[in-house]
């Protein structure tokens, strides 16, 4: 009897354990590439969409991360009116490594522009909307879409820029947590299982 218990209770850490693991991994955060396969770089008009059409696309949380690569260039945090103006000279933060990954802190509305002013009144800016939890399940958040600019047709016309533009349709928070909920039933059937063959 008293082996059937310790069984048991090594059974039920070892479930524990892999729960924590697992949910680590699914919960906790997801990166989007802007830019897509192109990366940051200004728009020269036969885009399928713009960066902020593809940014209403996703569902960002809080420790989500944004990867930026680039060349030449930089990424600035601004405010909102620096955004609208595209000041370059007083950043929030300032980024000039060619691969920069910002991780979002805090829900709300967070801004980026090129450092280069007229790359962004070119259109090398982007809002992201970071949206708490609670507000995901929310019926009242539905993030409108822009429908994308007719300009160039899509798809790769040999510049390199193709219908994949900005970011691949990037596995987002709320599928993960479909997942991770699918996977937390399956661990709990089987440890009622495992409990009645004990």
């Amino acid at each position: 009897m008293a082996t059937n218990y310790f069984r048991f209770n090594v059974f039920v850490l070892s479930l524990i354990v892999t729960f924590i693991f697992v949910s680590t991994i699914f919960v906790s955060s997801f990166q989007y590439r802007v830019g897509g396969k192109i990366g940051w770089i200004k728009p020269i008009g036969n885009e399928s969409e713009t960066y902020n059409e593809w940014a209403a696309r996703n569902r960002f949380r809080i420790g989500d991360t944004l990867y930026f690569k680039y060349k030449g260039d930089s990424v600035l945090e601004v405010t909102v009116a620096n955004y609208l103006n595209c000041n370059t000279t007083s950043p929030i933060s300032k980024y000039e490594n060619g691969e920069t990954v910002y991780k979002f802190s805090h829900s709300g509305f967070y801004y980026f522009i090129s450092g280069h002013k007229d790359k962004c009144k070119s259109g090398q800016r982007i809002i992201i909307r970071v949206v708490h939890d609670s507000e995901i399940s929310s019926p009242a958040y539905a993030p409108e879409i822009s429908p994308a600019p007719s300009v160039g047709g899509g798809g790769d016309d040999g510049d390199g820029w193709d219908s994949d533009f900005l970011g691949p349709p990037a596995i987002n928070s709320t599928t993960a947590l479909s997942v991770f909920s699918y996977f937390v039933t399956a661990l709990g059937g089987i440890m009622v299982f495992f409990y009645l063959l004990m």
